[in-house]
């Protein structure tokens, strides 16, 4: 059996890492069939997980002989940590490795939805149709940019978003209004109503945990203003999907860039389904070439030491 099972998707130079001393078995399509990786999980001392897997319990006792656990990114949620403190089994996340790829994506999504109304026409276009004042969008420089989270991804983010001359506000209670970072980065410290009411533009970077379940719910939308825009690459659950999807409807708020979601994957017959001003990405806000290299390479890492140090 593998010394390391590895369930979900991880880039293959970090593959050859690890088969070069020890026995692996990589699947990643292994996380769709629970049964089986429970089976090979059995002398595995050390496996690698996204966001998918769920290492609970049941998986551990599977895994008797299990050091440590990689995790492809940063959101815990689906690690049970208590069980894992428990069982002396190590949970290293892919911490500092993706706040580059997902700020862009906030950025790019930010810019996107000031001017949406450009995409999508090209046939209109091309048939001579050129509808001009159609296509009126808005600059990104006369826009308040709320973050939701100040942290690592929420400062990145912040500052790209200097470079067009944005007012940002910013709400996170485990920051300091003192902290040296706000004056650095030209953010205002707000509380969430505030946030809420005065920005145009919002955006998700906190972790899922008892406290921001369904942060953003109905309550929370109907504060925002009718033309303003939601982005979420936090964690699914800290926004009320089905609350979401009737502000949009309603027209309580303009639109949302939405790349995680309470169920993922997103099953068929949604809440979002007939939805018009919402983009839908499949939890992809960190995938690119560069931040998967980066967290492999360090999860490889992290387990290629753990197991040779026993």
């Amino acid at each position: 059996m593998a010394d390391v099972v590895i369930s979900e998707f991880l880039d293959e130079e970090a593959v050859d890492v690890l088969s070069a001393g020890f026995d692996v078995f990589y699947d990643p399509d292994l996380v769709n069939r629970t049964d089986e990786l429970h089976e090979r999980l059995q002398d595995c001392r050390g496996l690698i997980v996204r966001n998918r897997t769920q290492v609970r319990p049941p998986l551990l006792d599977a895994a008797p002989n299990l050091i440590i656990v990689g995790r492809l990114g940063v959101g815990l949620d689906n690690i049970d940590m208590e069980a894992c403190a428990s069982r002396d089994v190590r949970v290293q996340p892919a911490r500092g490795t993706l706040e580059e790829s997902v700020s862009e994506y906030v950025i790019g999504a930010m810019l996107v939805m000031l001017r949406q109304a450009m995409y999508g026409i090209t046939e209109e276009v091309r048939t001579g149709t050129w509808p001009r004042t159609k296509v009126i969008g808005r600059e990104a420089k006369c826009q308040t940019l709320g973050l939701v989270g100040f942290g690592i991804i929420g400062r990145e983010v912040a500052k790209r978003a200097s470079a067009f001359g944005m007012r940002m506000l910013a709400y996170d209670p485990y920051v300091k209004e003192d902290d040296p970072l706000w004056t650095e980065l030209g953010v205002t410290p707000a509380s969430l109503n505030d946030v809420l009411s005065e920005s145009d533009v919002v955006t998700l970077s906190v972790p899922r945990t008892d406290g921001t379940h369904h942060l953003i719910d109905g309550n929370a939308l109907a504060k925002m203003k009718p033309d303003s825009m939601l982005i979420n690459t936090a964690r699914g659950g800290v926004v009320d999907d089905a609350a979401l999807a009737e502000a949009l409807k309603n027209g309580t708020i303009g639109n949302a860039f939405i790349d995680v979601f309470e169920d993922e994957p997103l099953p068929a017959g949604n809440v979002f389904d007939g939805v018009e001003n919402v983009t839908l990405t499949p939890h992809c806000a960190g995938l690119t070439d560069e931040a998967l290299l980066r967290s492999s390479m360090m999860i490889a890492n992290a387990v290629h030491d753990a197991l040779s140090e026993k």
